[in-house]
Formats: C-alpha cells, sequence, structure tokens
C-alpha cells in the first residue's frame, strides 16, 4: 500500500507498507520542484548506483582526481622517449591523449585546464603519483589526503574503450590505404 504522509510540517513523504515479500530488492522515490531538478536527480542517482555496480564487479579503489591518468600518461611519455619512428609517435599520442582527462575535470570543475594539467604533469615527474586535482580547493594535491577515490573498474573501462576505438580507427585507415 502506498501511502503519502506529513512529517512535523517539514514536508510530505511517500511511505510503501505492506510488501509480502521484499527480498533484497529497494525501491527510490525522487521528488524535485521541477522537472530539471528531478531530472538532475535521477543522473545523480543513476551515477551512484554506477559507481556501486563497478565496486560490486571489481572490488578495488584507487586515488581519483585524474591520478591514474596522469600516472599512466607519464610513463608511457617516459617510454616514448625510448622508442624511434612511428611507434614513438603513437605512444606519445595516446600518452597525451590521456591527459583529456584530467583537462576535462579542470574545466568541469571552473579551473585554468592548461595551467592545472601543466602542474599535474610536473608532479608526476618529480614522483608524486598520488597527485590529482582537488576541484573543491583548484590545486594539484595528495589524493590519497584529500581522500578523494574511484573506483578502479573506472580508470580500466575508460582506457580500454579509449584503446579500441583507435585500434578499430587504425584497421579503418588500413582497410582505406589498400583500396
Amino acid at each position: 500500500m502506498a501511502e503519502e504522509s506529513s512529517i512535523s510540517g517539514k514536508g510530505r513523504v511517500v511511505k510503501i507498507t505492506g510488501v509480502a515479500n521484499p527480498g533484497k530488492t529497494c525501491s527510490i522515490l525522487i521528488r524535485g520542484s521541477n522537472k530539471m531538478v528531478l531530472e538532475e536527480a535521477d543522473r545523480s542517482l543513476h551515477d551512484a548506483l554506477c559507481v556501486v555496480r563497478s565496486l560490486v564487479k571489481k572490488k578495488f579503489m584507487i586515488c581519483g582526481g585524474g591520478v591514474a591518468e596522469a600516472a599512466v600518461s607519464h610513463r608511457l611519455s617516459t617510454w616514448s622517449n625510448s622508442l624511434t619512428g612511428m611507434e614513438a609517435y603513437c605512444v606519445k599520442a595516446y600518452a597525451e591523449a590521456l591527459e583529456v582527462i584530467p583537462y576535462t575535470l579542470a574545466e568541469n570543475a571552473g579551473l585554468h585546464p592548461i595551467q592545472i594539467v601543466t602542474e599535474l604533469r610536473k608532479q608526476h615527474a618529480l614522483g608524486n603519483n598520488h597527485c590529482g586535482i582537488n576541484v573543491k580547493k583548484g590545486l594539484i594535491a595528495d589524493m590519497r589526503e584529500a581522500n578523494v577515490w574511484q573506483p578502479l573498474l573506472v580508470s580500466i573501462s575508460a582506457m580500454k574503450l579509449a584503446t579500441e576505438t583507435v585500434q578499430m580507427l587504425l584497421k579503418i585507415d588500413d582497410m582505406i590505404g589498400v583500396r
């Protein structure tokens, strides 16, 4: 049974009672003052559920704030210096492409992305492998100390998808080149 009731003048809530076999599921009712607020709340709830799903699939957390992407970018960039020819160019381009993630994070936080990513690159070059973008303070900081974490699966999925996309594009270029 579903009923709407008041809570001591603070507003109304919907109560659902009498569920015969609730099992291990739950229902979430979202309220909002208008459609835009409701849609934003729905997106936020979806994002939160995706984080939980990621943690259920792979139970590992890593530093957030673009740390993983900056670290992999730095390592690839360093490795590309030991390569020659087309391999060096491709690895360097892949390393630069990974910096799009911290760049976008800085941009969405209203920071100066070029300045922030340059400082992030510098910190990783100095060996500060846990430095990332602290969007609340608008600077580069140790994400462990700032307690900023993300599921490992998020970064793995993003890097896999990016790599597969590039591979697909390279195959298309090979096909076109043959004709």
